[in-house]
């Protein structure tokens, strides 16, 4: 399970990477996701890892 947070704001970026973070379920800086681990979330992380703070996390702290 990877924690992803948005940690810079979304003014200047690309309409792709907007729509890439609205997608990992993220809004407004300091927002929170938690997302299973898989290539298609690790490929939207990729394309946008410049705005994230991503960390692993075990499945018990997610549903705290």
């Amino acid at each position: 399970m990877l924690k992803i947070t948005l940690i810079k704001s979304l003014i200047r970026s690309k309409k792709g990477q907007i729509g890439t973070i609205r997608a990992l379920g993220l809004g407004k800086v300091g927002s929170v996701s938690y997302q299973t681990e898989s290539d298609v979330v690790l490929g939207m992380i990729r394309k946008v890892e410049h705005l994230l703070e991503v960390k692993k996390v075990d499945e018990s702290e997610v549903s705290k």
